[in-house]
């Protein structure tokens, strides 16, 4: 079927805006930071008046998490494959010593630069970048050169990022950025307080910090005047990669599809927090209307095998790196502190912020 995406020729963004609200009653929970809890603020306004105010916002669910979501719902964990239209891209499977599945470069926090990728005892993956990416450790990286390998082995990156932070591999300045970001926010927030106490029926003054005993406890949910989720398609950064009209259709529709994907099944964000969508808006480019889910759908084999035809992607698809139980994984070396994060949004997955 034929996905007609030319009046995004020539626009570098692709701006949507998503109404949604509580599926059922007012109240949600948005999502939690450590030693921060919500993340509430105000935002400048000007009022009926002229006059400059400010508003009560709250972020109800942050671009990592909104990554991990637009990631999740492509994926079909029965199966351990892509969703069907999305079936035939690549990806690379982590598995162990028997073969049996762990995890995948979609799933993973942070894409190919999964410590279960690149870290293991099977560097075959890590000395297949090396190899590839050969020539960067010195000068201006390459990024259509490294859109290319993301291409072949993991497409998924070029839509939500990837940071190749090893050393080895060209001085670890390998990085793309989001070229699709999220986020939803409420506007006119609330606090709703309220509370409970866990029962102990056999002796309620038990020893609290064992587990026994009342143990009374408050909570803070939210009402909000709006809720909105805001998505960001950067087309100008996808035909920067140079790698030509048939992928770059493919990522557009892709990312389209997780969009509605995401607004049809994946709004169900914590247990107080189910969300629906009421409107879809698209604020720029104007005029322009989203494809259906089911035209997406359609579209998408067809433009899949399309790039592995021209050669876009590795053969097989599926890309086996296999991890060892029993491995020291996440401890410091002997006589050395573990490595700290980078600082810095590193435009990689991270875990889902679960309030």
């Amino acid at each position: 079927m034929s996905l007609d995406l030319t009046a995004l020729a020539r626009t570098p963004r692709l701006l949507l805006q998503a109404g949604l609200r509580p599926l059922q009653g007012s109240r949600f929970q948005p999502t939690g930071f450590p030693d921060l809890g919500a993340a509430s603020y105000d935002a400048p306004l000007t009022d009926a008046d002229g006059h400059p105010a400010l508003r009560p916002m709250l972020l109800v669910e942050s671009a990592q998490s909104m990554a991990n979501r637009l990631e999740k719902v492509c994926w079909d964990e029965i199966a351990d494959d892509w969703i069907a239209p999305l079936r035939g891209l690549p990806v690379v499977k982590v598995i162990d010593s028997d073969g049996v599945a762990l995890t995948n470069s979609v799933l993973e926090a942070h894409r190919l630069n999964s410590p279960y990728i690149l870290e293991g005892s099977d560097r075959s993956m890590f000395e297949r970048l090396q190899a590839e990416l050969a020539g960067m450790e010195e000068g201006a990286v390459d990024i259509r050169r490294l859109a290319s390998l993301l291409l072949r082995y993991d497409a998924n990156a070029l839509l939500h990022g990837v940071f190749l932070a090893k050393k080895e591999l060209a001085g670890g300045r390998l990085r793309l950025t989001r070229a699709l970001s999220a986020f939803i926010e409420a506007g006119d927030v609330r606090r709703a307080q309220s509370g409970g106490v866990k029962n102990d029926r056999v002796n309620p003054s038990g020893d609290t910090g064992r587990g026994f005993g009342n143990v009374p406890f408050a909570r803070e949910e939210y009402v909000a005047a709006e809720i909105t989720a805001f998505f960001n398609l950067d087309l100008a950064q996808i035909r920067g990669y140079g790698l030509g009209a048939a992928a770059e259709q493919l990522l557009i529709a892709v990312a389209l599809l997780k969009i509605r994907l995401l607004l049809d099944e994946g709004l169900r964000l914590r247990t107080a927090c189910d969300l629906e969508c009421v409107e879809l808006r698209i604020t720029r480019p104007a005029g322009w209307t989203l494809p259906e889910r089911a035209e997406l759908e359609a579209a998408l084999p067809g433009l899949i095998e399309a790039v592995a035809t021209a050669g876009g992607f590795a053969e097989p698809r599926a890309t086996p790196v296999r991890w060892e139980k029993g491995k020291s994984a996440g401890k410091p070396k002997k006589g050395k502190e573990a490595k700290k994060p980078e600082d810095g949004d590193d435009d990689s997955q991270t875990g889902l912020d679960l309030g």
